[in-house]
């Protein structure tokens, strides 16, 4: 272990992980996780977090309790109650939270400096965590809510845990002991999802069905399990393109599908399956509890 550790980091990594897995599960039977999992762990995570900075000052305190309540505003629905009176109020608020947060961690960090005494690593990390899942969910590179809220969520249970497999250079090591965990588990999710077509191809390969390139993403199943099976039709392809955003209109959806096929007398398609991205980032957050992040620990040897 190297960086930041505290007494409450085991504890920390317990509760990300289990919470993670309870999220994981869901997402892969249901497609729907209850945003009050996420809520539960950013209490857990704020209070912990409120103990581990609350020796520095009430300074640190503060900005700590600033950077937890604007993750909890990011995961409870209060725009449905003031887009009522305005369409634009609640992207207006949220700037606003945005922008007062920020502001109140830099002036700390110009004044005090950063550090114990003024503004703490845990912070910056839990802020810049935040940024990264709301950021990434805005510019559409995390499609589903679910995935940018288990973001944040990690900014605030755990900010910063420096854990590497490989003896790093001291400037590495420095690097990686301000690091918000929030980019190190995601970095190791995308590499676990390279592993996603290989075990594809492994599956068809075993089944005598394997035919390149397609089979590295998809496989071919029974039209009649269509409406249970949680894929996308690749071939045939519909002309007719649908927008789902939840479980249910997904199934209802591919239910249409089916009784489009059968009546066409079509017995098997070929189907990529919906891997959530949220199973990956789960496999990622145990890699970097135990491991650290994988291609940090790479480049640092480039």
């Amino acid at each position: 272990m190297v960086g930041i550790q505290t007494g409450w980091t085991g504890f920390e990594m317990a509760v990300l992980l289990a919470g993670f897995g309870l999220a994981a599960y869901f997402d892969w039977t249901t497609r729907q996780v209850d945003d009050r999992l996420w809520q539960g762990l950013v209490a857990i995570g704020g209070v912990t977090g409120a103990i581990v900075v609350a020796p520095f000052g009430p300074l640190a305190l503060a900005l700590w309790i600033a950077v937890a309540l604007l993750a909890v505003e990011q995961l409870v629905p209060w725009d449905l109650a003031v887009e009522k009176f305005d369409d634009r109020l609640p992207g207006l608020l949220e700037v606003a939270a945005f922008v007062s947060v920020g502001g109140f961690l830099g002036a700390a960090g110009w004044f005090d400096g950063i550090g114990p005494t003024g503004l703490p690593l845990l912070v910056i990390a839990a802020f810049a965590s935040i940024l990264l899942g709301r950021g990434l969910f805005e510019a559409r590179l995390l499609y589903g809510g679910a995935d940018a809220k288990a973001l944040i969520t990690t900014g605030v249970v755990l900010p910063i845990v420096a854990t590497s497999w490989l003896a790093l250079p001291d400037s590495a090591t420095r690097i990686l002991g301000i690091y918000p965990f929030a980019l190190t588990l995601l970095m190791n999710a995308a590499i676990v999802a390279v592993g996603v077509p290989l075990s594809i191809a492994l599956h068809n390969a075993r089944r005598g069905d394997f035919s390149f390139p397609h089979g590295f993403t998809g496989f071919t199943i029974p039209v009649a399990e269509l409406p249970d099976r949680f894929v996308w039709i690749k071939d045939p392809t519909f002309q007719r393109a649908e927008e789902t955003e939840t479980a249910e209109e997904d199934r209802a959806m591919r239910v249409r599908q089916r009784s489009e096929l059968e009546a066409q007398g079509i017995a098997r398609v070929w189907v990529t399956p919906q891997v959530p991205f949220l199973v990956l980032m789960f496999v990622g957050t145990m890699l970097g509890v135990v491991l650290g992040n994988l291609i940090f620990d790479v480049l640092a040897y480039v």
